[in-house]
């Protein structure tokens, strides 16, 4: 795939690494000493002795570290989430890790801080009352639903009971009874009530503060983030949110009935959040579709389905753009550096973070609105791809990628899971890095793991059942049109993974991904013929996941040329003929243009220096230069193996036709050598070495009618993730592998301005704006940056 062969080797081994050292226990574990009572004891020793500097004695909180005595942790309130995060300490946070602590003592903790929240921790207590009584009460006459949510269905204002069983039975009653009271010598979440500049009072839950900012909640789910200093008056409200008369509203057998029904609640249930009716609104398909007219949102990973990765904003000019400054920044550090995109919608951001993480963020501040975090539930020793590059959003919904190859679903209001739908198998060496893509009704999602011997697909998910509609076979089997196109069985380790997010035209219904290396990357001996479909476009039917034309840029590959760049969509006239054009610069050092109706090769030309490529054919198929696949003794060839591009983002600006887009300009040694696919293990095949000339990289301003080069501007470094971002004011945004953001003059590639955020950058820039001001967001090492204008 994309990396070069010493940044695999050098993941797969920081991989083998974490693993050996990684925690024993799942983040999944009881408590095995939850039923012992001089178990909460001990603990409460070991809290004062290690903790309670910290978080403050009884668990109470503290300026440096939160309370604990509520019963709600932020980064997991799983039993072996907590055992973990003391284990393990909370990267970012000034949790440290608790290594010495035995295992015994920190199952202690864990037991005393459960104590704190609940006279007992019993779960599986026996309870009078009719739970299917009290199911009908919650969700009727008593309204619990209007505020509290149990597996996707009801509010989303007061906390999840979705594992409400793990509270005791008379603490439950006692806070229907007596809401008002302490819980573990603690209030619950504030109450509170401002009156806006425009003279409009807000009520609700007081969801995240600081001393400039404040985020609220009203009793309907309606969600506000206001300045303080814009506020006409503030008051916090000291009684909870919740109806203290229920004594008088209801009976004593029906409160106990409620309680039965809350203690068959263990634990949230993915068969029944995915039959949660989420409310309407959010993001719509038909939103995403016009994402034109929204200039303000950056509503997909590539902004809008056609690819283009270009913001019409046009607050930010070549005139003002040297007066840009850091507004906020967000740390979500972790083991690997962020290759994330975030997506923008109505002022809130919604990004991952290392893997497994996904927040929602107030971008117009960056506070945090809420973070999902999940632990990878298998660890591939071998992976090699420790990223995430980003969400996807259709309705009320947040979809995303696992490295152990699962599709996860949000609710985007709280960041509560919904469905978690395993895709492939990692221990094979399969992972989901890539954005996924929401097409109507589905999620389109693929898959990475080209080097390790996996056979590719692209998989087609419901949105609301998480349950999978079609799968296109990268790799054909028996059967399956292409499959001639394998020597022998080598089609079972074929590779062509899809691990970059494809673009969509809705007029032509038609979705385009493109594909990446056949497997194994640099022995082509072992899988002779055009092994269909890797390093290829595919033009597929959404509903079904039919091909309805495919176009092979590489055949037979022996380079590790991945075709997964932006496919961008352009209408453009070519020869005088107004044509629907796929254009892309591919990692091969071709410029290529299709007729994207059909799949014709209108024209491809050399944006790099190349010496593979002879030409084409009249039916568009390259004409191979002889001598130039990989050999035992090595061969020299242009590109080098992480090519002319790769998967950072291009842009493409309309109103002149240009495509920008990022280059690398040399070449490498390709070896040819014997390998045995073991599963989940790299199967390269081969390996590449430098020449010696240090490649040129920079960025070029390509005509997509003619495909000639009009501006380059040079780098000093190469990348293989620093992409580009143009705007209709004529500003081109880049980032630089050393951690530059720079902006260029688009129509000459002239410098105007650049920014050193200190760390490595391995993505690519977004625009968006809130209320009227436009803002710059990209990330760098382990850090999301938002620039604009001053005030």
């Amino acid at each position: 795939m994309f990396p070069a062969l010493s940044r695999r080797l050098a993941a797969a081994c920081f991989s083998l690494t974490v693993l050996v050292g990684q925690e024993h226990t799942p983040q999944n574990e009881k408590n095995p000493l939850a039923a012992d009572a001089t178990a909460v004891e001990s603990g409460k020793k070991l809290f004062g002795q290690a903790c309670q500097a910290c978080h403050g004695g009884n668990a109470a909180g503290s300026d440096r570290g939160p309370a604990l005595a509520t019963g709600i942790f932020k980064h997991g309130a799983k039993d072996g989430e907590i055992f973990l995060n003391i284990r393990n300490g909370i990267t970012g946070t000034q949790m440290p890790a608790f290594q010495k602590l035995g295992i015994t003592e920190a199952w202690q903790i864990v037991s005393y801080l459960r104590s704190l929240s609940s006279s007992t921790v019993k779960v599986n207590e026996t309870v009078p009352g009719d739970p299917k009584k009290g199911e009908a009460l919650y969700f009727g006459k008593a309204s619990c639903f209007r505020c509290h949510e149990v597996n996707g269905r009801g509010g989303i204002v007061a906390p999840d009971l979705s594992a409400a069983a793990g509270t005791p039975a008379e603490a439950l009653k006692n806070k229907i009874l007596k809401p008002n009271e302490l819980i573990g010598g603690q209030k619950g979440p504030g109450m509170i009530e401002v009156v806006t500049a425009e003279g409009k009072t807000i009520t609700g839950l007081r969801r995240n503060e600081d001393s400039f900012v404040v985020q609220i909640s009203e009793r309907d789910g309606s969600f506000h983030m206001l300045d303080k200093a814009s506020l006409k008056s503030r008051k916090t409200i000291e009684t909870s949110m919740m109806p203290a008369n229920y004594a008088t509203r209801l009976s004593g057998e029906e409160i106990q009935d409620i309680v039965a029904y809350l203690k068959t609640l263990t634990a949230r249930d993915y068969a029944a959040t995915v039959r949660g009716d989420l409310p309407a609104g959010g993001l719509s398909y038909e939103r995403i579709r016009n994402a034109s007219k929204e200039p303000q949102n950056w509503l997909t990973y590539w902004g809008d389905y056609a690819g283009k990765h270009f913001s019409q904003l046009q607050q930010i000019t070549p005139a003002n753009v040297k007066q840009l400054q850091a507004k906020w920044s967000v740390q979500m550090p972790g083991d690997s550096i962020l290759e994330t995109t975030p997506i923008v919608i109505d002022g809130i951001m919604y990004t991952a973070g290392m893997p497994g993480q996904v927040f929602a963020l107030d971008a117009r501040t960056g506070m945090q609105i809420w973070k999902y975090q999940r632990t990878q539930k298998k660890v591939n020793a071998f992976e090699s791809n420790r990223y995430n590059r980003g969400v996807a959003v259709l309705g009320n919904r947040v979809f995303f990628g696992t490295l152990d190859a699962a599709l996860v679903a949000l609710d985007r209001r709280t960041g509560r899971p919904l469905w978690e739908t395993q895709v492939a198998d990692t221990m094979e060496g399969y992972s989901v890095t890539v954005a996924p893509l929401v097409v109507k009704d589905k999620v389109i999602v693929g898959v990475a793991g080209g080097e390790h011997g996996i056979r590719g697909f692209l998989d087609a998910y419901d949105v609301v059942t998480g349950k999978r509609v079609w799968r296109f076979n990268t790799v054909p089997g028996p059967g399956e049109f292409g499959h001639e196109t394998w020597k022998g069985d080598s089609w079972k380790l074929g590779g062509a993974p899809t691990w970059l997010t494809g673009s969509y035209d809705a007029e032509l219904d038609t979705l385009y991904w493109a594909t990446g290396n056949p497997g194994p990357d640099m022995d082509a001996e072992i899988r002779k013929g055009d092994n269909l479909f890797s390093c290829s476009v595919l033009a597929l039917d959404p509903a079904t996941g039919k091909r309805k034309w495919h176009y092979q840029f590489t055949p037979n590959d022996s380079h590790d040329w991945d075709a997964n760049q932006d496919l961008v969509l352009v209408d453009r006239v070519i020869d005088g003929v107004q044509r629907k054009l796929l254009v892309q610069t591919n990692r091969n050092g071709i410029f290529y243009v299709l007729d994207r109706t059909n799949g014709k090769l209108l024209f491809g030309k050399p944006y790099v220096r190349q010496t593979w490529n002879a030409g084409f054919e009249a039916d568009g198929r390259p004409k191979v230069i002889p001598n130039t696949d990989s050999t035992p003794e090595g061969r020299v060839v242009y590109p080098t193996l992480v090519g002319g591009t790769n998967w950072q983002s291009p842009s493409f600006d309309s109103s002149n036709g240009m495509l920008y887009t990022v280059y690398a300009d040399g070449a490498e040694r390709f070896i040819r050598e014997k390998s045995v696919y073991e599963p989940g293990k790299a199967y390269w095949g081969g390996r590449s070495v430098a020449t010696g000339d240090k490649p040129l990289a920079g960025i070029k301003a390509i005509d997509t009618a003619t495909g000639d080069v009009k501006w380059e501007h040079p780098l000093s470094r190469g990348s293989l993730a620093a992409g580009v971002l143009a705007t209709s004011t004529g500003v081109l945004f880049s980032a630089t592998a050393e951690g530059n953001l720079i902006a260029l003059e688009a129509a000459t590639g002239k410098y105007l301005w650049r920014m050193q955020t200190g760390a490595t950058t391995a993505t690519s820039p977004i625009s968006y704006a809130v209320d009227g001001k436009q803002y710059v967001a990209i990330a760098a090492g382990q850090v999301l940056y938002s620039f604009a204008l001053p005030e």
